[in-house]
């Protein structure tokens, strides 16, 4: 029998794939290249250059998107230049540092899914 755990890697390895194939040359993506790739997505515009300050909003913008399911963040509506906007609804539970990246892994699992994209 299949365990979580296994199934959860599996569809992992298909998002890191899915990453390799389409944006990174080969390379395995990390987690802030997958989340600013969901951030420009979900902003909707396109391929284009982004400053400094736009790539970390585009994190964040990720971070809400993926983490919104699970009730600590609510979609706003956008602002004057089209950009997604969040209300914060409920802190993140104190987390140790592997326990986020597994809370972020699963997050951006049920994003994937949701989209079907895998």
């Amino acid at each position: 029998m299949k365990t979580v755990k296994s199934i959860e890697r599996k569809k992992w390895d298909k998002i890191e794939d899915f990453f390799i194939k389409n944006f990174t040359d080969g390379e395995r993506p990390d987690m802030d290249t997958i989340l600013f790739l969901i951030g420009v997505q979900e902003l909707g515009q396109g391929k284009k250059k982004f400053s400094k300050d736009d790539k970390v909003n585009l994190i964040h913008i990720a971070v809400c998107t993926i983490l919104e399911p699970f009730g600590y963040y609510r979609f706003e509506g956008r602002d004057a230049d089209d950009w997604p906007q969040f209300e914060f609804m409920e802190p993140l539970p104190e987390l140790k540092a592997n326990e986020q990246s597994l809370l972020m892994k699963y997050a951006i699992i049920q994003y994937f899914e949701d989209k079907n994209l895998i």
